[in-house]
C-alpha cells in the first residue's frame, strides 16, 4: 500500500505540472514543473513521507534501464550525430561548465548564509 501512495503522489505532481505547463502555455516541460510542485510540498511538510521515500528508492534501483532507449536513439541517429559532432560537443562542454559554475556559486551562497560552516 505505501508504494501505491508514493506513486500516486509522484503522478499527481506530474499531472499538476502538465496542467500548469499546458494551461499557461509555458515552454517548461510539465514533469519539471511537477517536480517543483513536489519540492514545494516537501518543504512545507518538512520531511519526506515513508511511502514516497520507498517509491523513490524503488525507482532509483532501476534507473539504469531508462538509459536503454536513449542509447538506442543514439545508435539510430549515429550518422546525424556524426555530421553535427563538433557543435554537439561544444554545447555539451559549455553547458557542463555553466552547470558546474552555477552549482558552485549556489553552494557558496548557501554556505555563507549558514554562517560559513563549510569554511
Amino acid at each position: 500500500m505505501p508504494l501505491i501512495m508514493g506513486m500516486s503522489v509522484l503522478l499527481a505532481c506530474q499531472f499538476a505540472g502538465e496542467l500548469v505547463a499546458r494551461g499557461l502555455t509555458l515552454p517548461i516541460p510539465g514533469p519539471v514543473i511537477g517536480m517543483v510542485i513536489l519540492l514545494a510540498g516537501l518543504m512545507v511538510r518538512g520531511r519526506v513521507p515513508d511511502s514516497l521515500r520507498l517509491t523513490g528508492e524503488g525507482l532509483l534501483r532501476y534507473l539504469t534501464l531508462l538509459f536503454v532507449p536513449a542509447g538506442v536513439g543514439l545508435m539510430a541517429h549515429f550518422e546525424l550525430i556524426g555530421r553535427d559532432f563538433w557543435p554537439i560537443l561544444a554545447a555539451l562542454v559549455v553547458s557542463t561548465a555553466l552547470t558546474l559554475a552555477v552549482t558552485a556559486w549556489v553552494l557558496d551562497r548557501l554556505s555563507r548564509r549558514r554562517g560559513g560552516q563549510g569554511e
